[in-house]
């Protein structure tokens, strides 16, 4: 954050942060981390401090994706989810990482049992073929937002040129087609051990500092090299990038999310060339 501050300023007013999820005794925890949970308890301070009447939302990731695959420790949505619903807020999730699959199942609320407001959804909504984005709402929120509309009115009063854009649509139905009739979750949700083996192997290397996955999503940090962080990680990429293998890079964090079409023998591949250039480092 403080990074993005420097080069984009302090965005949105209004808006408060709470601390992130990751621990030092959490490092190499494969899944949800057990410690942390009470992490959550910053947004009840937020409300003992403002009001609770005053906050409209809490909206997180259910994994940090982006970041480093931060998966949240066990108890830590749930907890959200209690003090929403004590103190009126709407929970919502940012899914645009995590659904449609990513972590075997349609949705990473699914997988951690919690259940948000509202919903943002996209790239494998249409996977990635056409820009295309989307948000679910529980009933509640629906209905809160309908029948606030004058009788002969429209609940909203704006819209964007591309909305409902029908070759955005047609390749988001094709594309939910195609996940179900191969049966790509239920292939994510089977190969995801497999996987996790292969990056939490990557243990042994010297230069790996922490590593997190859950799913078909991981991740590993690479020590700082000449105490200059983002050194490494920058010829890290291009050297993945040569050898094969298109990884995503956070400064120093490899950042994987295998297709779900991989086979074992392609993890295999990809982490033979992940081990080869990390010893060269």
């Amino acid at each position: 954050i403080v990074r993005n501050r420097a080069m984009f300023g302090l965005g949105v007013p209004g808006v408060v942060h709470m601390r992130h999820t990751w621990l030092e005794e959490n490092r190499f925890s494969r899944g949800q981390p057990e410690n942390g949970a009470e992490l959550a308890d910053d947004l009840q301070r937020f409300c003992d401090l403002h009001g609770g009447e005053t906050i409209a939302a809490c909206i997180v990731e259910p994994i940090a994706g982006s970041i480093g695959c931060y998966v949240p420790p066990k108890g830590y949505l749930e907890r959200l989810r209690e003090i929403c619903d004590a103190n009126g807020i709407l929970l919502i999730f940012d899914e645009v990482i995590t659904g449609f699959g990513r972590l075997g199942e349609n949705f990473a609320g699914q997988r951690f049992g919690v259940v948000p407001d509202l919903m943002t959804m996209a790239k494998a909504l249409t996977n990635g073929s056409i820009p295309m984005g989307g948000v679910a709402a529980s009933e509640n929120v629906y209905k809160t937002i309908t029948e606030a509309a004058p009788e002969t009115g429209i609940e909203f009063f704006h819209g964007y040129t591309y909305t409902a854009h029908p070759a955005a649509c047609a390749a988001g139905i094709a594309s939910l087609d195609i996940y179900e009739s191969e049966g790509l979750f239920e292939k994510s949700a089977a190969m995801e051990d497999y996987f996790l083996d292969q990056l939490f192997a990557m243990r042994e290397s010297d230069i790996v500092t922490d590593i997190r996955g859950i799913g078909l999503l991981g991740a590993f940090d690479l020590a700082a090299k000449d105490e200059t962080p983002g050194l490494r990680g920058g010829q890290a990429v291009k050297d993945f990038y040569n050898a094969g293998v298109l990884v995503k890079m956070t400064a120093d964090t490899v950042i994987l999310a295998p297709p779900f079409v991989a086979e074992k023998a392609d993890i295999d591949r990809m982490f033979d060339v992940i081990r080869g250039v990390v010893a060269t480092l």
